[in-house]
């Protein structure tokens, strides 16, 4: 605080102020958060920051909306996903399945996580198994780990 409190807002950063406008909105203590893009611009730490915060906040009981194109955040920090597109809902459930169609989220214009593309890439080989699934970087670590390991 004592580090930013005098600064003008224009002399933040684009990370620096969107979390002050979070931080301004956390002062209200909602019970649902609604958030568009919310880690858009920031680096890697910032984002990582942010979303571990969102967790904090849902834990407590907060309900969190977010609309997002990153599909990597989504199916970190999501239960229920709602693909909306022409103004519909055209696809909703949990990540595992709406990641487990990715030519209709590609039909969409949206792709699935990177981790699912390339573990799919590896199933394909032949290295993984039919049901080695995986939409985080946490799931693909816990399916490999133990085929990695020497």
């Amino acid at each position: 605080f004592d580090e930013y409190k005098d600064r003008l807002t224009f002399a933040l950063s684009g990370g620096q102020k969107r979390r002050v406008a979070v931080a301004g909105v956390l002062a209200l203590e909602p019970e649902v958060l609604l958030l568009d893009e919310p880690t858009a611009g920031l680096d890697p730490a910032g984002r990582r920051q942010l979303l571990d915060q969102f967790l904090a906040l849902h834990r407590q009981g907060v309900t969190l909306v977010i609309i997002s194109h990153n599909m990597e955040e989504l199916a970190e920090i999501c239960h229920q996903l709602y693909v909306i597109a022409g103004g519909h809902t055209v696809l909703e459930g949990p990540p595992e399945i709406i990641f487990d169609d990715p030519a209709r989220l590609h039909e969409l214009g949206l792709d699935v996580p990177a981790v699912t593309q390339v573990m799919e890439g590896l199933r394909q080989a032949g290295v993984l198994g039919p049901t080695d699934r995986a939409y985080t970087v946490a799931q693909a670590t816990s399916i490999l780990r133990p085929r990695l390991s020497v």
